[in-house]
């Protein structure tokens, strides 16, 4: 049996009185008044997707920062849209979302699920086919301190988890779809605390305009591996005739292989955030490894994404037997992190 030592009612509150003031001086000494009242108790956030970022992976739109009718996003430029509350990490295309690329927990309690919402491009099933549900399937997240994650556009009966669970960090929640109002498959992951939006990238306590908060949301891998350039060449690919973007999309132009009686070799090229002045050049060469079609385009508008194709026609009975090898190089001179210089190869064989 334990005994409990009581101190004199003057001593204990004496001492009280002297802890309180000593936590108080604690406090003012190790922190400023922003992050003693803001300090977020949500763990670091990691990758909401398993993938490889600028690999086989991509963040396409950031957290609109603008209070107002503009756009901006935590850097001060324009990669995302009015509006926007989250950050889209996108994959390839819907042949790699079939295949399953999970989507990763943040450690917490789980709020809120939907699943049953079908995959399907809300530029082809019409707004109005989900409204109230612009998530499509997702959940909502929990963490301490008034911190919630909400994960959006999961793929259908890929949730695994339901309201209540526990669930850890690195915690398989779904798979990667197209669901809700989506136009291509990612996920969109959104952090507020209370009923206000964080952008990751800034966390809390940021003094200055731009650039990233004193304390982000993001652990030191994750935001490694999200600083990569907003401009990607993320998909290419040859074609027998003048392409369809959401044909490329859907991943159906991923051949390697085509016949010799094909009437057109067309190498095209998928693209996030080109910007206006951007170079895009298109060279193709034959077996010999002599080019035959060379093209440079200046990109004229600054699009979040932008699909491209450029080719020859067939001029003989047949394309000379071999391969052939296709490049895609972009180039920008100047912008507002400076010159860029990205390429994408392909190579295809003709039988």
């Amino acid at each position: 049996m334990a005994f409990l030592l009581r101190k004199p009612r003057a001593a204990l509150a004496f001492t009280v009185i002297l802890q309180g003031m000593a936590a108080f001086v604690h406090l003012a000494l190790s922190a400023s008044p922003v992050q003693a009242q803001e300090r977020t108790p949500l763990p670091e956030l990691s990758l909401p997707i398993r993938c490889q970022p600028a690999r086989d992976c991509w963040l396409v739109n950031y957290v609109d920062v603008d209070p107002g009718p503009g756009i901006s996003d935590f850097a001060c430029a324009k990669r995302s849209y009015d509006g926007h509350k989250g950050i889209d990490l996108a994959i390839r295309d819907l042949i790699e979302m079939k295949k399953g690329v999970p989507v990763a927990a943040v450690g917490g309690v789980v709020k809120a699920v939907r699943d049953g919402m079908k995959d399907v491009d809300v530029a082809i099933a019409g707004v109005k086919s989900v409204e109230g549900r612009e998530c499509g399937n997702g959940l909502v997240v929990s963490h301490r301190g008034g911190w919630e994650t909400q994960y959006c556009h999961l793929r259908r009966g890929s949730v695994a988890v339901k309201a209540g669970d526990a669930v850890s960090r690195g915690q398989r929640l779904g798979l990667v779809g197209i669901s809700g109002r989506a136009q291509f498959p990612h996920v969109h992951l959104s952090i507020r605390k209370g009923n206000k939006v964080i952008d990751p990238f800034i966390g809390v306590g940021r003094r200055k305009p731009c650039g990233l908060g004193p304390a982000p949301l993001w652990g030191k891998p994750a935001l490694a591996a999200l600083s990569a350039p907003a401009t990607a060449l993320f998909n290419a690919g040859f074609a027998a005739t003048a392409s369809d973007p959401g044909v490329a999309r859907s991943g159906l132009l991923a051949a390697s292989r085509f016949p010799r009686d094909i009437p057109a070799l067309v190498l095209w090229v998928d693209m996030y955030w080109a910007e206006a002045g951007d170079q895009l050049r298109f060279r193709i060469s034959g077996p010999s490894g002599k080019a035959f079609t060379n093209k440079t385009i200046t990109i004229t508008m600054t699009q979040p994404r932008r699909f491209t194709f450029f080719g020859k026609k067939r001029k003989a009975r047949s394309w000379p037997p071999g391969r052939y090898r296709g490049e895609v190089v972009l180039s920008r001179k100047k912008g507002r992190f400076g010159p860029l210089r990205l390429s994408v190869v392909r190579v295809v064989e003709l039988r």
